[in-house]
């Protein structure tokens, strides 16, 4: 069975999937709070990962994505 090629999306794209500013997701990446990598020398997302990072995030009691751990991003 052929390997299927995961969806691949930029910051702007997340951004707007998260409703996020894209200066919020680039200190989210930035920190390792959010699943990315660079692709000559921007950011880059599987929205696989995004899927499953967002999942993970719902099933804690508390937290989320916030750059500054108060909650309020």
């Amino acid at each position: 069975m052929p390997e299927q090629i995961p969806e691949i999306l930029t910051v702007a794209e997340v951004a707007e999937y998260l409703k996020v500013a894209e200066r919020t997701l680039y200190r989210l990446a930035a920190a390792k709070k959010i699943p990315g990598f660079k692709a000559g020398g921007a950011w880059r997302f599987a929205k696989a990962n995004i899927d499953r990072c967002i999942k993970d995030q719902t099933t804690r009691s508390q937290g989320g994505f916030n750059s500054d751990g108060d909650g309020n991003d």
